[in-house]
Order: structure tokens, then C-alpha cells, then sequence
């Protein structure tokens, strides 16, 4: 290794460790601050292990895995907790959901099913820029219930984008993205923020927020999710490619060629092959499953474990390919579980209603609407400052939710677009989702272009879906 990499290499751990201290120190300072308002003081010292796990992962001076875990310990070791309660997150259902979805969507990905539908609908739409753009958000939403990682649709999504974007003569250089790289790779990670919002499955975070909903008497499954989510959701599918092709329109309009492209992709691919009939058979029975769930009294996580063991049995996936493929499944529901675990206690001593109280003394003059309004372009404006939407619904849904119950805002009505807000802001910036890594690193799509576009984006789903307003409250509540 060189003596310059070697230097850079220093410096980069120098800083980081700086980060870390000024983590650990503010963690300490708030620990030690004077209890506020009428909280107990373990409340107040499990809010300052929690904020300062969470601030730990915005300054990126620790992955959100081992600020979680880190977490963990320090609330069992410091007695803020009992083992017990520390560690019963781990044992909801949703979140073992979660676990058993990341693994069926490696099935999605290793059987190939994931590339033939959207070279389908490429061979059969993709004669234009502008039906590209369509053809990639439409493929993202079918493959949206099936695979509830945006970062692992987003990873059967870029390839093709990529290879699209190549194959019609645009290149990764200042002038050849601007033929049609750069709008197919916006389009892509725009449409994702409205697929993630539309299926209850869609989002690894949907879920989370689902269980935090429950604790203020709202119902959220996957039925009602979709029925509430479908009006604004359609709408927003059909504005987004459209409005960037209009604002930022690409220089290559007609693509005749991506259609050959597509046909050629799947000659290769040959016919279905037994995994993805498999494959596409389990992936339709489990959507089936969890749109009868509450008709049937299923579980939702039985039913994901359920089509896991079918394609383990048939051989779709493998023993093999779990242990290699688990990690990131395995991260997730780890730092999953503790840090829903630290919100629910949180909640459960009073601190969320306390702070929600303590906010809404600055609200309280405007009418229920208005409180509705201003908490929503809150929230999704205070996303600048997260680099994660699940570390942002942890932190503050709860708190925002107990806020428009004290103003009188129905909770259903404010824990849906709560929920939809977490994923429709994901856009705004490169960093705004981990989705969003692989098309701001592609040389299509310059960081101050998604900054610019995803703000004008992240402002149509905002308007999108607040004027859905009247549709939200009246689907909720059948």
C-alpha cells in the first residue's frame, strides 16, 4: 500500500473515531442532564441511549447494526431495562415477517423471475424514453408485495436500467447521460419511494409502523393498506415519469431498439424454467395469503415462512444459498428488533405522550387540520437530516402520531400518511435511502441532480397524496 493511501487511510480513521467521541460524549451529556418535565428517570435515560444510538448513525459514525446492538447492551448493563424486555423484540411477529420476506425475495432474485417480467414488459412498452420510464416502475410494483427490501428491488432494477440506459446511447460522462441515463435512473429511484408506499409488504419499515399504529388503535394490514395506499399511489405512478420527462426531459425521446434488447435478453433466458414457475406460484399464493389474512385469521409472518419453506423444499433456495445470502436478513431483523424494542418502551413509560404534549403546546391554537398539515411537511422535510427512513420512523412516528391524537387529527388519517411519508421522501437525497445507493454511484445521476429533481418530487407526492386527504380518512375506516 502506498504512503499517500496510507495517509488517507489514517485520516479517514482519525475522523471517524472523532465522530464516535463526540457520539459517546453527547450520549453522556445527555444522560446526565436534569431529568425533564414529570418523566421517571429511567425513561429519560433510555430516551438518551436511544437518541444517542440514533445520532451515532446520522453522523455516520456507527452502522445502524452496531449503534442497535450497542444499544442493547448498554440499556441491559446500565439497568435501564430488565434482560427480559431488552430482548423481546426479537419475539414479534411482524418483524420475524420481515426476516422471512428478506429471504423468500432471494428466491425472487436467484430463480431470474425478477428480470423476465420486466423484459416482458420492456418487449412489449419500451418503443419510447418516456415508456421505459413506465416500464421500470411498473416492474418495481409488481415485484413491490414479493420483496419488501427497496434495496433489493432496487438491486433487480438497476442492472436493467443500466443496461437500458447503455443500450439506447447513453453513456455515464457529463453529455451521454443527459440522452436517457439520467431520466431512467430518476424515474427508477422516484417510482421505488411510490412502490414501497403502495403495498403494506413493500417497505421492510411499513410493518414496523404498522405495530406502532396498533398501539393508538389503528389497523393496519395488508388489505386495508392497499386499499387506503391505491388512489394516491396510482396517481403518483402515472405524474412521476411523466413530470420528469417534462421538466428534465431526456435527449434520446424514442427508443425502437429496446424492444430487441428485451426480445434477445429472453431468448437467452429461454423459456420458464422450473424454479420460476415455482417461484411465481408461491409468489402469487403469498400475496393471496396476505390480502385473505384477515378474512382467514393468518398470521402474516406464518404465511411468508410458509412460501420460504416451499421454495426450500422444491429447491428454489437452498440451504446453501441461506447461509450464504442470510446476512443482510439477518442485520435487518437484528437492529430491527432492538431499536422497535427501545420506541415501544419509550412509549410504554409515557415519554412519547410526554413530548407529544410538550409540542402540541406550540400547536394547540390551530384547528385539527392545520396540526395535520404542519406534522406531515414536518416530518418529511426532517429527512434531510436522516440517511435512514426506518431510523427516522423509530425516532419520530410515535411521537408525531401521539402529537395529532392530542390535537384531535384522526389517528388513522395521520398514521397512514405517516407511514406513506416514510417511504414517498426516500428520493430527496442520495442518502435518503440505501435504495438510492446504487443508481447515485452509476455515473448517470450526479448527486445535485437528485438533490434538485428529488425535491421537486418528494414536493408531488407531498401534494399528491395530502390532497387524498378525504379518500384516506374514508377508506380507513371501512
Amino acid at each position: 500500500m502506498s504512503a499517500i493511501k496510507v495517509k488517507e487511510l489514517s485520516q479517514h480513521q482519525k475522523i471517524l473515531w472523532g465522530k464516535r467521541s463526540i457520539t459517546l460524549l453527547s450520549g453522556i451529556l445527555i444522560w446526565h442532564l436534569p431529568v425533564p418535565w414529570d418523566l421517571t428517570p429511567d425513561t429519560w435515560h433510555l430516551f438518551a441511549v436511544f437518541i444517542t444510538a440514533i445520532l451515532g448513525v446520522l453522523i455516520e459514525a456507527l452502522s445502524i447494526f452496531t449503534a442497535s446492538v450497542l444499544a442493547l447492551v448498554a440499556v441491559v448493563l446500565l439497568r435501564v431495562l430488565p434482560p427480559e424486555q431488552a430482548f423481546s423484540g426479537f419475539s414479534e411477529s411482524f418483524i420475524l415477517l420481515i426476516l422471512a420476506a428478506f429471504l423468500v425475495a432471494k428466491g425472487v432474485i436467484k430463480s431470474g423471475l425478477g428480470r423476465r417480467i420486466a423484459f416482458l414488459l420492456i418487449r412489449r412498452f419500451g418503443k419510447s424514453t418516456l415508456n421505459l420510464g413506465y416500464c421500470i416502475v411498473a416492474t418495481d410494483t409488481l415485484l413491490g408485495p414479493a420483496i419488501p427490501s427497496n434495496t433489493a428491488r432496487s438491486g433487480i432494477l438497476y442492472p436493467i436500467a443500466h443496461a437500458l440506459s447503455l443500450d439506447t446511447g447513453s453513456l455515464p460522462t457529463p453529455e451521454g447521460r443527459k440522452k436517457t441515463g439520467s431520466y431512467l435512473m430518476m424515474t427508477a429511484i422516484s417510482g421505488h419511494t411510490i412502490s414501497s408506499a403502495l403495498w403494506f409488504t413493500g417497505m421492510a419499515a411499513n410493518p414496523v409502523g404498522a405495530g406502532i399504529a396498533a398501539q393508538f388503535g389503528v389497523n393496519m394490514n395488508f388489505g386495508n393498506w392497499l386499499l387506503v395506499a391505491s388512489v394516491p399511489c396510482i396517481v403518483a405512478l402515472i405524474a412521476i415519469p411523466y413530470v420528469l420527462y417534462k421538466l428534465f426531459p431526456p435527449e434520446n425521446k424514442f427508443t425502437p431498439q429496446a424492444p430487441k434488447i428485451a426480445r434477445k435478453a429472453l431468448d437467452e433466458m429461454g423459456p420458464m424454467s422450473r424454479q420460476e414457475w415455482i417461484m411465481g406460484m408461491t409468489f402469487f399464493g403469498m400475496i393471496l395469503l396476505w390480502a385473505l389474512s384477515p378474512i382467514l385469521d393468518l398470521n402474516l409472518a406464518i404465511v411468508a415462512f410458509f412460501g420460504l419453506a416451499i421454495l426450500i423444499l422444491t429447491n428454489v433456495y437452498s440451504l446453501e444459498d441461506i447461509r450464504e445470502g442470510a446476512g443482510d436478513a439477518l442485520e435487518t431483523y437484528v437492529w430491527f428488533a432492538i431499536l422497535y424494542m427501545m420506541s415501544t418502551a419509550l412509549n410504554d413509560m409515557g415519554f412519547m405522550k410526554t413530548l407529544g404534549a410538550q409540542i402540541a403546546t406550540y400547536i394547540s391554537d390551530y384547528n385539527w387540520f392545520t396540526v395535520y398539515i404542519l406534522l406531515t411537511v414536518l416530518y418529511v422535510l426532517i429527512h434531510y437530516l436522516f440517511v435512514s427512513q426506518t431510523a427516522q420512523l423509530l425516532a419520530l412516528y410515535a411521537v408525531f402520531l401521539q402529537v395529532a391524537v392530542n390535537a384531535e387529527v384522526p389517528a388513522a388519517l395521520m398514521a397512514f400518511m405517516l407511514s406513506f411519508a416514510t417511504n414517498y421522501f426516500a428520493v430527496m437525497t442520495p442518502q435518503a435511502s440505501s435504495s438510492n445507493v446504487l443508481f447515485a454511484g452509476s455515473g448517470f445521476l450526479p448527486s445535485k441532480d437528485i438533490y434538485k429533481q428529488g425535491a421537486i418530487i418528494t414536493i408531488l407526492n407531498t401534494t399528491i397524496f395530502l390532497l387524498a386527504t378525504p379518500w384516506i380518512i374514508w377508506s380507513s375506516s371501512l
